[in-house]
């Protein structure tokens, strides 16, 4: 189904070759991905890129957070259009009014600075992103890491806050010119087939081998024209799944489409690879060997087709179990249960989000229920339409009625069963979901409490098809059903009413308002001549998440207020973290007092001078982990860090980008370790950096550092931090991206 070619390979009239009489250098000016980024670079090197994106995108985690972080560094007015979505906190907060204070502070900050807010329920972020921002040859930056538009023409990257800040005040996001990654469609895929078949065959095949990270996927071939705009949509949210940096297609006949539909049919134009076009590798992608899909827990690249999960479940939900048993502990995950007489029964389906809860998805998953029934027993079936104006046409077109008369429950648009906040299933529960993620608690059970449940991937056709069933797992291409897709009709009038569109009508005298959960950063410190960290965290897994780093769910309600969402730091991969990280903070501030308590001269007297050193010496807590940061762009992961005292990520890679860069905008240092180097220390250790700030500033990349573990030995290793721009290393310096702002305030 998916074929991967590790070289380069060039382009020309829709066909591939190994060789071209141009060279690789010349021929890869001519992909779509190097034409837009080059539009869209201020710095007049191509290999050095400084971008600024024509639109931005938050929902209601993130957007109290960067507003106060630019309100902070001297922001005016908002300089392009920049939609605020309530698509995460949408649940009110039991006992509590935190969640909707966060929606009026997005409406008052909409009001005072010129951006775009959609109520609560009315869309998703990705979705009033495709409907109103989107534009072939644009590039959009939202702080979600599911901003991808490629499908329509549109360069997305998901980042954490602080790079929207940068936008908002006028400045680049700076990266390194990336790889471009031919994705070639042959083939059409066979009934009973969906978008979110292909995506995780394509992230299958991809994620682990990390063949496409910090790449962009630029997708063509003579497949492209046997797939609807909300089918290439399905795909294309997906590729952040396999930690690629963003993601564009070949744009058509169909595109255009989509364009007119939508009220603007002057933001299509045809974009192309012109010419030879060189790629640095290939994925191709036959829809017509396509079958039907399973990502099982925990992650959406564990990958089966149906059928060969449903013939060897019980080895492959063994495997599930012990991975479960690896990362719980105490919590019994028995998933073997759910096999009956050779059939694996699930308990709940969700068809949801930017990925599943489009039109084209629903509309087929009501033809395969339509005239049956979910049943009665323990299965049930919820459909969250992906934007108002999607969940208006499923109603004129009498989809919904179909839906609700076969026992679906139709919800308003919310993004809560992608990371746990809503249709949480019952202890050992599986649920199958046309979602993005299937990370662990991502279905929002607590296994620290004794409570684990799962989430696997699947289409929403098949979640139809297994629903028809009684909760029975079942490719869709088992079932026998009619289906004449409807075409969509747009209506703009809801968002008309209820859309407050305030670009371009900033009013400086308008006040922001705060409820009592919306709290400031605390203060930051610079980076000191001398650095010293204690290992709070040691995790020893192959990936590790952004949901591990800060759980997803219900800590969204306190996204605003960074003291109280660090207390969740880590809770359900190391829940002593906060209370180390706490003890090594007041550790700090009696240093800063002049108080430096004994351990502290100690531990500074096995690699120098104590009494000269204490003074010059910052010392915070550090977490190692051999590749952290896969999954959510969502900055508290790195923030929540920071605030409870973090100075330093050691680890062998970062997973994303993403990650990295929120480490660093908010002062954390990205070490490295060479993979041979093994890090076989322990919460408890000590790694001292001498002359840090100076080797940071003269752009050094190797460090010296000195192990002094806990029992008072000592032992030497080398630590990295390669490839920092010049602006991130005076962020490092200044202590965090606020500081730095402050300190540069002539931006």
């Amino acid at each position: 189904m998916v074929k991967l070619t590790d070289h380069g390979v060039f382009l020309k009239d829709g066909k591939v070759f190994d060789t071209a009489d141009i060279s690789a250098a010349e021929a890869r000016k001519n992909t779509v991905a190097y034409s837009i980024l080059k539009s869209h670079n201020k710095s007049g090197n191509d290999e050095d890129l400084k971008i600024k994106f024509d639109a931005l995108v938050s929902h209601d985690i993130t957007y109290v957070g960067i507003i106060q972080t630019a309100k902070a560094s001297g922001l005016k007015k908002f300089p392009i259009p920049y939609a605020m979505t309530n698509c995460h906190n949408s649940l009110c907060a039991v006992g509590g009014t935190i969640n909707e204070d966060d929606h009026v502070f997005g409406l008052s900050a909409a009001k005072k600075y010129g951006g775009i807010y959609v109520p609560a329920n009315q869309s998703v972020i990705h979705s009033y992103a495709r409907e109103e921002l989107a534009g072939c040859g644009k590039m959009i930056l939202g702080s979600d890491s599911h901003t991808r538009y490629g499908a329509l023409g549109t360069l997305g990257v998901g980042e954490g806050g602080p790079e929207l800040v940068k936008q908002l005040l006028s400045n680049t996001y700076d990266i390194k010119s990336p790889e471009v990654v031919l994705v070639y469609l042959t083939g059409a895929p066979k009934k009973g087939i969906g978008p979110h078949d292909v995506a995780i065959a394509l992230v299958g095949a991809t994620f682990g081998c990390g063949f496409v990270k910090n790449k962009i996927l630029e997708f063509t071939g003579p497949g492209l024209k046997n797939l609807s705009i909300d089918f290439r949509n399905g795909i294309d949210v997906m590729t952040t799944e396999t930690t690629c940096l963003s993601s564009i297609w070949e744009t058509d006949e169909i595109t255009a489409e989509h364009y007119a539909a939508h009220g603007r049919p002057e933001d299509y134009k045809k974009l192309t690879p012109t010419g030879t076009a060189y790629y640095d590798s290939m994925i191709e992608i036959d829809l017509s060997k396509m079958e039907s899909m399973i990502a099982l827990p925990f992650h959406p690249s564990n990958a089966y087709t149906i059928h060969e999960f449903l013939e060897n479940a019980e080895e492959i939900l063994a495997k599930v179990e012990q991975e479960a048993k690896e990362k719980f502990g105490k919590a019994n995950y028995d998933l073997r249960s759910k096999i009956k007489d050779g059939k694996v029964l699930a308990d709940q389906g969700i068809i949801a989000g930017c990925a599943g809860g489009m039109f084209d998805s629903i509309d087929e998953a009501s033809a395969i229920l339509k005239g049956g029934s979910t049943g009665n027993g323990y299965f049930s079936l919820s459909v969250y339409p992906t934007s108002v104006p999607v969940s208006l046409e499923l109603t004129k077109i009498g989809v919904t009625a179909d839906l609700l008369s076969a026992g679906a429950v139709i919800k308003p648009s919310f993004c809560g069963p992608c990371f746990g906040a809503g249709d949480v299933p019952a202890n050992n529960g599986l649920s199958l979901r046309h979602t993005t993620r299937n990370f662990p608690n991502r279905e929002g059970s607590k296994p620290g409490d004794g409570q684990i449940a799962g989430v696997a991937l699947m289409d929403a056709r098949s979640i139809a098809a297994t629903a028809r069933n009684g909760g029975i797992i079942t490719a869709a291409t088992d079932v026998d059903y009619e289906y004449t897709p409807h075409k969509y009709s747009f209506d703009k009038s809801v968002y008309e009413k209820r859309v407050y569109y305030g670009y371009g009508k900033a009013d400086e005298s308008a006040e922001l308002i705060l409820g009592p959960n919306i709290t400031d950063w605390p203060r930051q410190y610079e980076l000191a001549d001398n650095l010293l960290v204690k290992l709070a965290a040691a995790i020893h897994d192959p990936v590790t998440t952004t949901d591990e780093l800060i759980p997803s769910g219900e800590t969204s309600s306190y996204r605003s207020n960074p003291l109280r969402l660090s207390e969740f730091a880590l809770s359900r991969r190391v829940p002593e973290y906060v209370g180390r990280s706490k003890a090594i903070a007041a550790t700090e501030a009696a240093r800063r007092e002049g108080d430096a308590p004994e351990e502290l001269m100690n531990v500074l007297s096995k690699v120098g001078n104590a009494d000269e050193l204490i003074g010059n010496t910052q010392f915070g807590s550090c977490i190692f982990a051999n590749k952290p940061g896969d999954g959510s762009a969502r900055e508290q992961a790195a923030s929540c860090q920071k605030v409870l005292g973090g100075f330093a990520n050691i680890c062998y890679e970062f997973a994303t980008k993403r990650y990295r860069s929120n480490c660093i905008n908010w002062g954390i240092l990205p070490f490295t370790l060479d993979k041979d180097t093994k890090f076989e220390y322990e919460v408890g250790d000590y790694v001292f950096v001498p002359s840090i700030r100076k080797a940071i500033e003269d752009g050094k990349e190797e460090f010296p550092a000195t192990v002094i573990r806990a029992d008072g030995r000592t032992e030497e290793l080398t630590l990295y931090v390669k490839g920092l721009t010049p602006d991130e290393k005076e962020i490092i310096l200044d202590g965090c991206l606020m500081n730095y702002y402050k300190n540069h305030s002539e931006i």
